[in-house]
């Protein structure tokens, strides 16, 4: 319900016209990525809109011009959006690819370990905002990299997919993240599906190169096919360190003989079932502390098989 027309002055002062046009504009649904993240697309919304208040009451224009300002620099902040480019475009699956950004100079994105990021995409002139993880080391300097898997209806699907190299794309954050201290945990089992290992490999390229850090690591990889199974020159690679075993479950493959042979003994077919997870368990060398990651059925159907297993909330964590 608006404002009736008779109650609204017919003739604006051509200021208080310009004043509405600098006004923010409250986000739409589809631009909260309801992750929880702090601050939220509304929190910024709210700040703004305080600070378009005072700036209407003073009359300054220039307090609202700062704010700008700020977000023009290229470091990632959590309250504004900053501009990265995209260096390169990498298809690793038919609907998945790896995007690569640059970082001014030797920079490094900032991140800890498990923080994920917003990006702001525009679609037929609305605006949506998704959550992704950097698969990219922390402490990489001058670049960072996302994997980022396409829908056919997504909205920001059809965003992402007109991506080309040298294009300018919006990101905030960071956000999130999994409180990690070398040695902390004897194992982490790492249970992950899809995209969703994306939060893993920074953890697990952080343990594997510090030398100190002693901690055994089970990664399991949940994807439809052997093809589908991303990054695996990656994966292969670290699997060769003393303390880390991959293995993966495959929903869509009927038989491990047509894999190559490499992977055969630590395949599985199917899905992950009580069983298997016990088996799993059983298999890590140390009390192992569980860290989950996939679509919310996923994550749902983990947490369910771990605390029938007998896992207290205490030993895992879902991103």
């Amino acid at each position: 319900g608006g404002v009736a027309a008779s109650t609204r002055p017919l003739v604006m002062s051509e200021s208080e016209d310009d004043w509405l046009s600098l006004m923010p504009t409250e986000p739409l649904e589809s631009q909260c990525c309801g992750s929880g993240c702090k601050p939220c697309v509304y929190d910024v919304y709210q700040k703004e809109l305080a600070q378009w208040e005072e700036a209407k009451a003073k009359k300054d224009r220039s307090l609202l011009t700062k704010q700008k300002e700020e977000s023009i620099n290229s470091e990632l902040n959590p309250d504004t959006f900053t501009a990265f480019k995209i260096s390169s475009v990498e298809q690793l699956t038919e609907d998945t690819c790896q995007y690569k950004f640059e970082l001014p100079g030797n920079s490094s994105l900032g991140l800890s370990l498990g923080q994920h990021i917003v990006l702001r995409g525009m679609v037929n002139g609305l605006e949506v905002q998704r959550v992704y993880t950097p698969v990219s080391p922390v402490n990489a300097e001058g670049y960072f990299e996302v994997l980022i898997k396409c829908y056919e209806a997504g909205l920001m699907s059809q965003y992402i997919k007109s991506w080309i190299e040298g294009e300018t794309v919006f990101w905030r954050g960071p956000f999130g993240g999994f409180p990690y201290s070398p040695n902390q945990y004897g194992e982490l089992l790492m249970l992950a599906s899809g995209t969703g290992i994306a939060p893993m490999l920074p953890i697990l390229q952080y343990i594997t190169e510090n030398e100190d850090d002693e901690t055994f690591i089970t990664l399991v990889g949940c994807f439809r096919t052997f093809e589908n199974i991303y990054l695996k020159p990656l994966l292969q690679d670290q699997s060769r360190y003393w303390n880390v075993r991959t293995c993966y479950v495959l929903s869509q493959e009927s038989s491990l003989e047509k894999l190559p042979w490499s992977y055969q003994e630590n395949t599985h077919t199917g899905h992950i079932t009580e069983n298997l997870m016990k088996k799993m368990i059983n298999s890590c060398r140390r009390k192992p502390f569980v860290l989950i990651c996939g679509s919310v059925a996923f994550n749902e159907d983990m947490t369910r098989s771990l605390k029938a297993i007998g896992l207290k909330q205490d030993s895992y964590f879902v991103f």
